[in-house]
């Protein structure tokens, strides 16, 4: 029924829904983010009918100028700040995305980065890896605990509200949070509060999640100012998307012990990383796999095949991605 162009290999199985659905589907060849002018060339090759783009892909109208059949665009993430959906839009075409599958495993790895961060875990795996350890001491590698202690959830969403529900009913956290609104969803499952800014609840978090989109508004929403404001043994821990944190502000916070320590899966210039970061001790550093699991994987490749059938068949697309 139509040429579909995917980015990037995805887990086969949205590969095999597409085909199944009748659909001719071409990958990319490289195993790696293709680059404007490969991306470029890669769709002008054939008239494609849709695209599936992965988070690393930017795709506006200059890029599907030359794809002008183009008429749906199936983004393998939840995010979607790679895309002009307003560009596309104002040209007729459809943007959707891969929202609640990945809610339990995201929220299952910002939980376990927490904890690894809050025990020192990854340090102390280094310290023994070394041959430092000489035998049990009353003051090495102290770590904190988290019962009792206060949970700032930043970004009141599904993700966001299943870290709290997992810290408060499993590790004995108080949770604060703090979003644009209140959340009815997030205050019925948790016992919590809201914080009517987010300065007020980085004064008073010991540890902070967050769980926001990239948007204008949230990009640098936590700078050198607020990390000021934070405890000085506060963690920050974000699984969101890189450039809401200004790096730069954030190494030099650590460096001087603003805050405690950070634990890191995403970067505001992927796959580099700001200078001195790799050089202490007190962050932890993962490679954008929050939702990096065999099971969730396949869900977001199952979903994106299931928006490119149900739209190529007029179905009502319960993914589509609205204009704000």
């Amino acid at each position: 029924m139509a040429l579909i162009f995917v980015t990037r290999k995805i887990p086969e199985v949205g590969l095999r829904w597409m085909r199944e659905g009748g659909h001719e589907v071409v990958v990319s060849e490289k195993d790696g983010v293709l680059t404007t002018d490969e991306l470029k060339a890669e769709l002008a090759a054939r008239p494609y009918d849709g695209v599936v783009s992965l988070l690393t892909d930017t795709i506006n109208m200059d890029i599907l100028s030359v794809a002008p059949s183009v008429k749906i665009v199936a983004n393998y993430a939840v995010g979607f700040n790679n895309i002009a959906v307003q560009e596309l839009a104002e040209q007729g075409i459809v943007v959707t995305n891969t929202p609640g599958v990945l809610t339990d495993t995201v929220a299952e790895y910002a939980v376990s980065l927490i904890l690894a961060v809050a025990k020192r875990i990854p340090e102390a795996d280094r310290y023994t890896r070394a041959g430092k350890y000489q035998g049990w001491a009353p003051e090495l590698l102290l770590g904190s605990d988290l019962k009792n202690k206060t949970l700032g959830i930043v970004g009141a969403g599904r993700i966001g509200s299943g870290v709290a529900k997992r810290l408060a009913d499993g590790f004995g956290m108080r949770v604060r949070y703090y979003d644009i609104a209140r959340s009815e969803a997030l205050e019925a499952a948790v016992a919590c509060e809201y914080c009517e800014s987010l300065d007020e609840l980085l004064a008073h978090a010991d540890v902070v999640s967050i769980h926001v989109p990239l948007l204008p508004q949230t990009k640098h929403l936590i700078n050198a100012e607020r990390l000021a404001m934070m405890k000085p043994t506060a963690y920050l821990v974000n699984t969101s998307r890189g450039p809401v944190v200004d790096e730069a502000a954030l190494v030099e916070a650590l460096t001087n012990r603003t805050i405690r320590a950070a634990g890191l899966d995403v970067f505001e210039d992927e796959p580099a990383l700001a200078a001195g970061l790799c050089e202490l001790e007190n962050v932890i550093l993962t490679p954008h796999i929050a939702s990096g699991s065999e099971e969730t994987r396949g869900r977001m490749s199952e979903l994106v095949g299931y928006n490119i059938n149900e739209f190529f068949l007029g179905h009502e697309l319960p993914n589509k991605v609205e204009v704000a």
